[in-house]
């Protein structure tokens, strides 16, 4: 266990989303809003400020970093600022989806969660 990773758990669930968002692709900010609110069907909709605070936040912890390549220049709007997942940003991710599987865990035994999803 890491325990630098874990020692910001439990993690703001913008957060969470945000290093989901980036896990598998570098991303601008308009980008991860739209991610986010893909992945939950519409649930969860990120304000611009809330994301920006959070990414200030992020990239001072080290979980992202901004990246100054773009995916296609001729295509992009070059005030667009771009990120990316560390690795110690994906070793937080990674610990607080298992802290939020052992809570899935409990909540199914004392019957508070389905066990099937």
């Amino acid at each position: 266990m890491n325990t630098e990773a874990e020692s910001l758990l439990p993690l703001p669930s913008a957060t969470f989303h945000i290093l989901v968002a980036l896990a598998d692709e570098d991303r601008h900010g308009y980008a991860i809003i739209k991610d986010m609110a893909a992945r939950t069907g519409g649930a969860l909709k990120l304000s611009p400020g809330t994301l920006y605070r959070s990414v200030e936040r992020m990239l001072e912890q080290g979980l992202i970093r901004e990246i100054s390549s773009r995916p296609a220049k001729d295509m992009d709007d070059e005030r667009r600022r771009y990120y990316r997942i560390t690795p110690f940003g994906r070793a937080v991710a990674m610990a607080e989806a298992r802290r939020l599987a052992q809570m899935l865990a409990l909540a199914r035994a004392s019957g508070l969660a389905p066990r099937k999803v």
